[in-house]
């Protein structure tokens, strides 16, 4: 049956602003062109001035809206200051994280903090500096959306037999970060859902990047494999997911954990 029009207008961001931070990164671009090409204005985050610049160039080029925010977002009192100038705020992406890579022996306290610090915490301060902004979105549209984004390896372990190399893995400090995050979600969610502001995560599973098929084909192959598809996922898949909960189509999905990972977690 065909959608009618008015279900697909549901995904529709037109007059919505949205903040994605880490929004010129490997998934963050691509959600950062999700949403500009929804319709909605993108404030786009991240610490590299140069990748911001040329990806709100490049959206502006081709007629979408967005302007760069270049900050920290570990930098809590930056964030603060950036959300309190804000009137409103539609749509809230939380998906920069900060991680060192190590191997077991060579991880330090100092390690886990940055990792957690980056995406828990960063994501609590920026609902907590923006949830004025929030809510005034939701009372003037009548909703109002932050989307966490984690990782499958908060549900699972990294599986071993895979990497040729150990130091391939998902670091020991990276899952535990994301698994932090998805209680923080439904958490937040409790705490936001009378204000008509929803709280849901993305799960990510295996979004290699393109140097990585082309570095270790065998070690690419074996990803798509572990998955129910049969290969791994391109970033542009991520959009799909992202505007359901982003925008009204999912106006009654709140303290979700949206799993888009091929089947690898389904097993």
């Amino acid at each position: 049956m065909t959608p009618t029009i008015g279900a697909m207008q549901k995904f529709h961001l037109d007059d919505r602003i949205a903040f994605v931070s880490g929004g010129a990164g490997h998934l963050g671009s691509a959600m950062t062109r999700a949403l500009a090409e929804a319709g909605a204005h993108v404030i786009v985050n991240g610490r590299n001035e140069a990748r911001l610049r040329d990806l709100v160039g490049e959206l502006k080029g081709q007629g979408y809206s967005a302007e760069s925010a270049c900050f920290d977002v570990a930098d809590f009192p930056q964030v603060r200051s950036f959300f309190s100038g804000l009137k409103q705020l539609d749509i809230l992406i939380n998906n920069a994280v900060s991680m060192t890579p190590a191997p077991r022996d060579a991880l330090t306290p100092e390690s886990f903090d940055e990792t957690y610090r980056s995406s828990v915490t960063a994501a609590f301060e920026a609902a907590r500096a923006a949830l004025p902004a929030l809510r005034n979105a939701a009372e003037t549209a009548g909703d109002a959306s932050i989307v966490n984004i984690a990782s499958m390896y908060a549900t699972v372990s990294p599986d071993q037999r895979l990497y040729s190399d150990p130091r391939q893995a998902s670091p020991l400090h990276y899952g535990p970060a994301k698994a932090g995050l998805l209680q923080l979600t439904r958490h937040l969610a409790s705490e936001f859902g009378r204000s008509g502001i929803r709280v849901n995560a993305i799960v990510p599973g295996p979004f290699p990047r393109a140097e990585v098929a082309s570095k270790d084909p065998q070690f690419a192959s074996r990803l798509a494999e572990r998955t129910m598809l049969g290969r791994t996922g391109a970033a542009h898949e991520i959009a799909g997911p992202l505007l359901f909960l982003a925008s009204t189509a999912s106006s009654f999905v709140t303290g979700s954990s949206l799993v888009v990972d091929g089947g690898w977690t389904a097993w």
